[in-house]
């Protein structure tokens, strides 16, 4: 008990716990997730490997299923990260349960591994069903996830309502090694993302195609940005009443080398999900100036010019005084340049947001929200920010002569313009009912092939 030897035998024994216990954290940091607990990447990998070459040995179904939260960014951006950390652990939780709760349902557990659910990152999750009797069973606990994780929680005093975003590939159908499968299950969610988000789609080869297309497409963008590939076109605002012209909105076009003109519709949306769109948006400001100094110094009658501006400008450059920068550079008055917003950008909308749009509107710049009434339309949204402009959106316009809810709509988005002092743009004026219906009920301004298409620079100058 107390010679040499034995003291000599309780450090060798604490050594051994010692080193028992780093090897468990060591193990846990490298195959755990630190904020759910969950399996993280590397564990799910390893795990889905092994588990995919026993089905291949006994001729067996997988299903994998790539699981990410809708709108978790916002949510983190409003709310804080602390925030967001407790809806990624309580997302976890539900996650599991959900999948038990599935699979006891229809599914016979003698003789398999054990499903597997992992966090690979950010707010993306994995579940691997390691036994399908048939391919119809992912869909049952896809179901079963929605329904549970999507009922409201009370986080830090905020009732949140998340969805997912859910998609499903098979194993030996849709993929033949890890990689493979998890790549098409992530292809498969962002279809579900497409087609209005908290739902669930298998993957299917014709979404390989359309991943792959979208791929190229933002690899061309890349090369468009550094080899300025775009042009703008302009086109005309007129008066409702004296149908003078009284402003332009400047739309960008891809001027591809095989391609040809490729339109805003088919390549905004890559852009602004890869980012490219700061730099396309800082083009398109630039270029705009520079025309409006050109007609300038040409001494055309000069009319106000409108630019696009999006959220990730907001977030990733200070916009204020990028504008302040370029009207300074280029010698403009503010008065002939507005920016156009859509609602999207002051949805959830923090002080930071609020204070550019305020140095915008002291430089001089009118500020008009775009496509007003289409998204999360807000009163506040007036009171709060700083905007001169409300456009109609041409999903209200389109049908405004025959459907009485699109006119009634229209009419009191002017009204309300009207009491607010806000000047009332429609856009995507195509016919002349449409016209007659609009100035009827005191528009101000119109915009659309009714009038007038886009038109290039030089056009636009001997028009004017």
């Amino acid at each position: 008990q107390n010679d040499e030897i034995a003291e000599l035998s309780r450090s060798f024994s604490e050594m051994r716990e010692n080193l028992l216990a780093s090897q468990e954290q060591i193990r846990q940091l490298a195959y755990y997730d630190f904020l759910t607990g969950l399996p993280n990447r590397v564990m799910f990998q390893d795990f889905l490997s092994r588990t995919m070459a026993r089905a291949k040995r006994h001729n067996e179904m997988l299903a994998l299923m790539f699981v990410d939260l809708d709108d978790f960014k916002r949510i983190n951006d409003t709310l804080g990260h602390k925030v967001g950390d407790e809806l990624l652990k309580n997302t976890a939780q539900r996650l599991t349960i959900a999948t038990r709760s599935a699979d006891y349902v229809f599914r016979d557990f003698s003789g398999r591994e054990p499903d597997m659910i992992a966090r690979l990152g950010g707010d993306e999750f994995t579940i691997l069903l390691t036994y399908i009797k048939d391919s119809s069973d992912p869909a049952t606990t896809a179901r079963r996830i929605l329904e549970d994780v999507s009922r409201p929680i009370i986080l830090s005093g905020h009732e949140l309502c998340i969805g997912l975003s859910i998609g499903i590939a098979l194993f030996p159908d849709d993929g033949e090694n890890a990689d493979e499968l998890i790549k098409n299950a992530d292809i498969a969610m962002y279809h579900a993302k497409e087609l209005g988000k908290n739902n669930y789609q298998y993957f299917s080869p014709s979404m390989n195609a359309a991943s792959l297309e979208r791929l190229t497409l933002e690899s061309e963008l890349r090369r468009a940005v550094d080899k300025q590939e775009f042009i703008l076109h302009y086109q005309p605002q007129v008066d409702a009443v004296s149908l003078a012209v009284v402003g332009l909105e400047a739309l960008i076009r891809w001027r591809h080398p095989l391609r040809g003109v490729i339109p805003p519709d088919a390549f905004i949306p890559v852009a602004e999900e890869s980012g490219l769109i700061v730099p396309i948006g800082e083009w398109v400001l630039r270029q705009a100036a520079r025309q409006l100094k050109t007609w300038q110094q040409q001494g055309r009658r000069l009319v106000p010019v409108s630019i696009n501006l999006s959220s990730p400008q907001f977030r990733h450059v200070k916009i204020d005084k990028l504008i302040a920068g370029v009207l300074e550079e280029e010698k403009i008055d503010p008065h002939y340049l507005k920016v156009e917003l859509t609602e999207s950008i002051l949805l959830g909308a923090g002080n930071e947001v609020v204070r550019m749009l305020r140095a915008i509107k002291k430089t001089g710049v009118q500020i008009c929200l775009d496509d007003f009434g289409t998204g999360f339309s807000s009163l506040n949204y007036l009171k709060r920010f700083p905007i001169d402009v409300l456009k109609i959106d041409r999903s209200f316009v389109m049908n405004i002569a025959n459907d009485t809810k699109d006119a009634e709509i229209s009419a009191a988005i002017i009204a309300l313009g009207k009491c607010l002092n806000l000047s009332i743009v429609a856009e995507g004026v195509e016919e002349k009912e449409q016209y007659d219906f609009l100035r009827d009920k005191g528009c101000d301004a119109i915009q659309g092939f009714y009038f007038h298409r886009p038109l290039p620079p030089e056009q636009v100058a001997e028009f004017l």
